[in-house]
């Protein structure tokens, strides 16, 4: 099974999640919209908040989209 390009890994104790794409951290997000942010700095442009909750591009780890608190 293929690793999706980008992870959303587990909420810190500060509220943010850090986010890889193509196996490189690109930041921390606190909402899926810094998420949809990082998405178009990398090419997306037309990204927005119901892509990132729906894409099948994203792997949620330690909760899904609704889940920002540790």
């Amino acid at each position: 099974m293929a690793v999706p390009p980008v992870v959303i890994y587990p909420p810190d104790d500060d509220g943010g999640r850090r986010v890889s794409i193509d196996d490189t951290i690109v930041g921390r997000a606190y909402s899926v919209l810094d998420v949809a942010r990082y998405l178009q700095e990398a090419g997306l442009q037309e990204a927005d908040e119901m892509d990132v909750v729906r894409s099948l591009l994203i792997e949620w780890r330690g909760g899904g989209p609704d889940e920002w608190q540790h």
